[in-house]
C-alpha cells in the first residue's frame, strides 16, 4: 500500500474515532452521576439501541476477521455451521430470555449486574454466588478483551506496516480511555452506530468481492474445485510446512478433505448455547426502558444477525478465490477482510469500511471491560469488602479495576500469532457454560436452589478448562467444542442438586411468580 493511500485510510478512520470520542464526552456527565447510570444507563435504552448494541458488542471484530478467516482457511463447513448455531442462539435468546431477565432483574432488588441478579434471585446473605460469578466474569472477560486488542493490533499492523505490539497497545489505550470516560450509555450509543457501520462494511466488501470474482457462478465453480472447500459435510485441509500453506505453480496446495460428521456439526452448533450466558448481551436486555419494546428489538437484531453472518462467511469464501496465495497461515487468514477492502475501494472509502473492524472491536471491548470492572467494584468491593462504600467510591473503583483488567488483557494479547477465533471460542465457552444453564434455570424453574446455582456455575466453568486442556487433546469423540459438554454437565448438576436440597423459600417462589407476570412501570 502506497503512502498516500495509507494517509487517506488513516484520515477516514481518525474521523470515525473522533465521532466515537464525541459520544463518550457527551455521556460523560450522565455516566458520572451514579453507578447505576455508569453501569446500566438507568434502564433507558430504546429498542434500536438495545438491538444493535447487543449484536455489535456480541459479534465484535471476530465477525469481520475471525469468521471470514475460518471460511478462508477451512472452507464453508466450519464457518457456516458456526454461523447457523449463532443465529439460532440469537433468536432463542431474544425470544425467551430477554423479557424475563428485564422483568426479573427489576423485581429481584433492581439488580444492575449479572452477579447482582443471581445473588438477589436466591436471597443470599453470604454473597457466595455473587463472588463466584464475579470471579468467572473477571477471568473470561480478560480473555475476551485480549481478543479485541489482538484484532485492533492486526488491523493497524496490516494497514500501516507498523509492528503489531505498538499498534495493539495504541488501540487498547484508546478503547480504555473511551470506556473510562463514558460508561454504559456511551458504550450503548456508540454500539448502535457501530452496528450500522459493521453491516454496511460487510455488505460493501461482499458486493465488491462478488464483482471482482466475476459473479456468483464463478465463485461457486472455483470454490467447488478445492477439495472439501465448499462442502457442508467435509472440511478443506491446507497442506502445511511449519504452519505455512504450501504453494505450487501459484496455486495453494490442499490435502485430502476431512469428514465433517454429525458429532462435529452438533459440537459446532453448540456455539448457540453460549448466548444464554453472555453478560454483555444479557445486560442490554436488562437496560431496555420497556419490556414491551423487546419484540421490536428482537426483529431488528435477528435481521442484522442473519445478514451479517451470511456476509462474513461469504467474504471468506470469495477471498480465497480472489487472493488464493496472499494469506498462507491461519493467523494471517483473519486479515482477508482488510485485504479485500484495501483492494476493492478507493482509500478514503476503504478507511470507512475498515472502520467497521475498529467499530466492532470498540463496541465489544468497551462492553467487556465495563462489565468485568463492575463485577469487581459492585459485587466484590461494595458487596463484600466495603459495604459502606459510597456510590462515588464504587464508581472510581470501577474505573481503577478497568485499568487493571486492561493491562492483563494487553499482556495476553502480546502474541501477534494469536488466532482471534480460537481466543474468542474459549471465552465464549466459559461464559456459556458458567452462566447459561443457571440463567435458564433461574428464569424458568421455580424449584432451582441456591446450592444448585453454586454447584452448577463451578461445574460448568471448571469443565471448560478441564475439557479444553486435558480431554479435548485426546481427539476422537472427545474433540468436541468444550462448550457442549460443559453446558450439559452444568445443567445436570443444577437439576440434580436442586432435587436433593430444600425447596426455595416462599419469598423466593412468590418473587418468581411476580417476575413471571411483571408489567413494565418504566
Amino acid at each position: 500500500m502506497i503512502l498516500g493511500d495509507s494517509v487517506q485510510i488513516l484520515i477516514a478512520m481518525t474521523l470515525y474515532v473522533m465521532v466515537v470520542i464525541g459520544i463518550g464526552l457527551r455521556y460523560a456527565k450522565r455516566a458520572s452521576a451514579s453507578s447505576e447510570n455508569y453501569l446500566i444507563g438507568g434502564r433507558s435504552l430504546g429498542p434500536w439501541v438495545t438491538a444493535l448494541g447487543a449484536e455489535a458488542s456480541d459479534m465484535s471484530g471476530w465477525l469481520l476477521m475471525g469468521l471470514p478467516g475460518v471460511a478462508y482457511w477451512f472452507g464453508l463447513s466450519d464457518a457456516i455451521w458456526t454461523a447457523i448455531g449463532l443465529f439460532v442462539g440469537t433468536y432463542l435468546n431474544w425470544l425467551f430470555v430477554a423479557k424475563r431477565i428485564r422483568s426479573y432483574s427489576v423485581v429481584a432488588g433492581n439488580a444492575i449486574t449479572i452477579p447482582d441478579f443471581f445473588s438477589n434471585r436466591f436471597k443470599e446473605d453470604k454473597k457466595i454466588i455473587m463472588t463466584i460469578a464475579a470471579l468467572f466474569i473477571l477471568v473470561f472477560f480478560s480473555v475476551y478483551a485480549a481478543s479485541c486488542f489482538v484484532t485492533v493490533g492486526k488491523l493497524f499492523s496490516t494497514l500501516f506496516g507498523v509492528r503489531y505490539i505498538y499498534m495493539m497497545i495504541i488501540g487498547a489505550i484508546f478503547v480504555i480511555a473511551y470506556t473510562f470516560v463514558g460508561g454504559f450509555l456511551a458504550e450503548s450509543a456508540s454500539d448502535f452506530m457501530q452496528g450500522v457501520i459493521m453491516i454496511i462494511a460487510l455488505v460493501a466488501v461482499l458486493s465488491g468481492g462478488v464483482i471482482a470474482a466475476g459473479g456468483i457462478s464463478e465463485v461457486l465453480e472455483n470454490a467447488k474445485s478445492i477439495p472439501g472447500f465448499f462442502d457442508f459435510f467435509g472440511m478443506a485441509q491446507p497442506a502445511l510446512s511449519d504452519g505455512t500453506q504450501l504453494v505450487e505453480a501459484g496455486r495453494p496446495i490442499f490435502g485430502e478433505p476431512v469428514e465433517y460428521g454429525f458429532l462435529t456439526i452438533v459440537s459446532t452448533l453448540s456455539w448457540g448455547l453460549g448466548y444464554f450466558g453472555m453478560p454483555h448481551v444479557l445486560l442490554k436486555f436488562m437496560a431496555i426502558r420497556e419490556v414491551e419494546e423487546i419484540s421490536i428489538s428482537r426483529r431488528i437484531a435477528v435481521i442484522w444477525c442473519a445478514i451479517s453472518l451470511i456476509a462474513a462467511v461469504s467474504i471468506g469464501i470469495i477471498g480465497r478465490i480472489i487472493f488464493p496465495t496472499s494469506l498462507l497461515t491461519q493467523s494471517a487468514s483473519e486479515s482477508i477482510f482488510i485485504l479485500m477492502s484495501a483492494n476493492f475501494f478507493i482509500p478514503i472509502f476503504a478507511g470507512i469500511v475498515m472502520a467497521g473492524i475498529l467499530a466492532a472491536t470498540i463496541s465489544s471491548a468497551d462492553s467487556y471491560l465495563l462489565i468485568a470492572s463492575s463485577a469487581f467494584s459492585k459485587n466484590i468491593y461494595h458487596g463484600i469488602m466495603k459495604k459502606e462504600a459510597s456510590d462515588k467510591e464504587v464508581l472510581w473503583m470501577t474505573r481503577v479495576t478497568l485499568l487493571v483488567i486492561s493491562v492483563i488483557a494487553m499482556i495476553i494479547a502480546l502474541d501477534e500469532n494469536s488466532v482471534i477465533f480460537t481466543v474468542v471460542s474459549f471465552a465464549w465457552a466459559g461464559f456459556g457454560a458458567t452462566f447459561g444453564p443457571i440463567m435458564l434455570f433461574s428464569l424458568f424453574w421455580k424449584r432451582v436452589t441456591r446450592e444448585a446455582a453454586i454447584a452448577g456455575m463451578i461445574a460448568g466453568g471448571s469443565m471448560v478448562f478441564i475439557w479444553k486442556l486435558l480431554i479435548k487433546p485426546m481427539g476422537g469423540i472427545f474433540g468436541v467444542y468444550e462448550l457442549l459438554p460443559s453446558f450439559l454437565l452444568s445443567s445436570l448438576v443444577i437439576y440434580l442438586v436442586s432435587l436433593i436440597t430444600l425447596e426455595p423459600s416462599i419469598e423466593i417462589q412468590e418473587e418468581f411468580e411476580l417476575a413471571k407476570n411483571y408489567k413494565s412501570i418504566y
